[in-house]
């Protein structure tokens, strides 16, 4: 078989007038492509199509769910809504993010003039190599021993510094977004009350970290292959000029070729923001899911309910695995396109770029041994070190369209996020509401007086503070946040000393009329006179244990710094507990300092108890 395999290779190769190892080389290559073509791209083409059917099904998804709603991308939205996070994360010019960032900008600008300067170097070495000069070659290689240490330390500041600008970043948009998120019972209404967030908590965490890390990446990402690409330009020239050569078609030609590649790349490139910021939301989706799992695992254990979460769980991840295996296929594609343009075209260029000068060099030769050979070869392997690094700085700039992308998807969920904060803050909520302006109102809803607006009712109610303690309710309706009127119009007078109990059947308004007096929900008509914050204490309906020892459970919300300013001491705490039957728990516990998971570690019943035991410590 070998035998007449070689006889057909050097009869071929005789036919041909080729040599034989061409004939070789011919063979294997259209075995290789008959490989391909028949075994390996039907495979890819199947699987490519079982991966597009899932991709359609989920697109159609996601174009009914935003299908009123633009995904997000580069454009005057996004630039507003960047330029008011920047004010956030870099408050002033002497503010710890500014100072961290002038010096990441320094250690940028100190690396690409030691990038030229390694570049001119390298090329006086390989010169004083084809010279056979071992004095001035053993000089240039102690130089170039001497500078790597000092570039070895900036290339280590420059990711030292950009870790921690982007956690000065977070560090300052965590305590602004907290601030907001605790200031009037915004947790709660901004889950209760709005509905534009579902999964706040993966917002306050991981898009938060997302965009900062985001931020402080793309800008040395820009910052250091702008200056380089300025800089380089500019030596490549003057060193075309030193030759005699032609100084000017070389950048020309090279600028001409990456403003095209930007365009076709501007042009087939994916919308990565839509896609991340989607992405983003359903890796917060199935965080929630996991929480709601372990926040119910009792009530899910007693029902049985295991498999209906399971089912919820597994179509949560398989939504974010269907997802990310879109932004997969569509990365694979735009990549191998944009390394087609950026490695192979670009590296034809960048030949013809270093040869211009020495082709249209009129400079004549020194006369010296193998000067003019020397001098040639320190001049291309130097336009070849400043031509590679400049490459690489464009292909970083033009790459970086694609992160500048997925930076406007998070840039869309943290600044929706605050906006939403700001919007609960002034009483503006919104919610998917039963009716919409236009349609004949129900009943209860003509009766209960209320102005709708875009389908939310508004919040015309005024709500005063009384001096002696009268809570006053005079035509207040009760309105879910749903917008489901329970009560068109509530009037009442609660005086003090006045033991009022309040008692009917399910959903007729009992725990909705204590939210509305607590502040929770919104007083959308009529008058509210009530006592000052401090002359109330609202038990809410869920007994609730803080993290914390037991002391702290009766004390909440008070630290124990705050209960030795009022005077109360751990004897009076027993007498506390004594009132509402939980002395025994001290002991049981081992004593005031124990630290346990109390809503697991207290019974049903004894949650209660210390909620009613917390009411009686702010009695004191």
């Amino acid at each position: 078989m070998t035998n007449a395999a070689s006889k057909l290779i050097r009869d071929t190769s005789r036919v041909l007038n080729v040599s034989e190892a061409t004939v070789t080389r011919g063979g294997m290559s259209l075995l290789i492509g008959v490989y391909i073509y028949k075994i390996i791209y039907p495979k890819i083409r199947e699987l490519c199509r079982s991966q597009a059917t899932e991709a359609e099904i989920e697109a159609i998804k996601t174009k009914d769910m935003y299908k009123s709603k633009k995904g997000p991308t580069v454009n005057r939205e996004f630039i507003v809504q960047l330029k008011k996070l920047l004010r956030v994360i870099i408050p002033g010019v002497w503010s710890k993010s500014a100072v961290i960032l002038l010096l990441h900008t320094m250690t940028l600008v100190t690396r690409t003039f030691l990038s030229i300067y390694v570049a001119q170097l390298e090329g006086r070495v390989v010169k004083y190599i084809v010279r056979k000069d071992v004095v001035k070659f053993s000089l240039m290689m102690t130089k170039w021993i001497s500078i790597a240490i000092p570039a070895t330390l900036v290339n280590s500041l420059i990711r030292f510094l950009e870790s921690h600008l982007a956690l000065t970043f977070r560090t300052r948009l965590t305590r602004y977004s907290y601030d907001l998120y605790f200031r009037n019972q915004c947790y709660y209404r901004v889950s209760n009350l709005d509905g534009r967030m579902e999964n706040a908590d993966h917002c306050l965490t991981e898009d938060i970290a997302s965009f900062t890390s985001s931020v402080a990446h793309l800008y040395s990402h820009l910052t250091k292959p702008l200056l380089d690409s300025l800089l380089i330009t500019y030596s490549l020239a003057s060193l075309a000029r030193s030759r005699g050569g032609a100084s000017l078609p070389g950048p020309v030609l090279g600028t001409l070729v990456v403003m095209l590649t930007g365009r076709i790349l501007r042009k087939v490139s994916p919308k990565f923001g839509h896609l991340v910021s989607e992405e983003a939301h359903r890796r917060g989706y199935l965080r929630a899911i996991h929480s709601r799992i372990i926040t119910n695992a009792e009530e899910i254990a007693f029902y049985g309910g295991h498999e209906v979460e399971l089912a919820i769980l597994q179509k949560a991840y398989h939504s974010l695995v269907r997802q990310m295996g879109v932004i997969f296929n569509k990365r694979l594609w735009y990549i191998m396109f944009e390394q087609f343009l950026m490695k192979y075209v670009w590296s034809g260029v960048g030949m013809i770029m270093v040869s211009i000068p020495l082709l249209t060099s009129n400079k004549n030769e020194s006369g010296e041994i193998d000067g003019g050979v020397s001098d040639r070869t320190q001049y291309f392997t130097t336009a070849k070190n400043m031509l590679v690094s400049g490459a690489d700085a464009v292909e970083r700039l033009l790459t970086s369209y694609k992160e500048i992308v997925e930076l406007a998807g998070y840039t869309a969920r943290v600044g929706n996020m605050l906006e939403v904060f700001e919007d609960v803050q002034k009483g503006r909520y919104k919610r998917p509401a039963v009716m919409t302006e236009g349609e004949e109102q129900p009943e209860r809803e003509r009766s209960a007086l209320l102005t709708f607006h875009n389908g939310m009712p508004v919040i015309n109610g005024v709500v005063t503070e009384s001096a002696d303690g009268t809570i006053i309710i005079n035509n207040v309706p009760i309105v879910t946040p749903n917008c489901d009127v329970v009560v068109p119009s509530l009037t009442i007078t609660v005086t003090p000393q006045m033991h009022l109990l309040i008692t009917g059947p399910n959903g007729c308004g009992k725990s909705s009329l204590f939210r509305i007096l607590s502040g929770l929900w919104p007083v959308y008509s009529g008058h509210l006179q009530k006592p000052v914050v401090s002359d109330m204490f609202y038990i809410p309906q869920r007994p609730y244990m803080s993290v914390g020892t037991l002391r702290d459970q009766v004390a909440y919300p008070d630290s124990h710094e705050d209960m030795k300013k009022k005077g109360i001491t751990d004897d009076d705490l027993v007498t506390i507990l004594g009132i509402v039957n939980l002395q025994n728990i001290v002991t049981r516990e081992g004593g005031w300092d124990a630290v346990q998971d109390w809503k697991d570690v207290l019974s049903g019943g004894e949650k209660q108890r210390m909620g009613m035991a917390r009411l009686f410590y702010h009695k004191c």
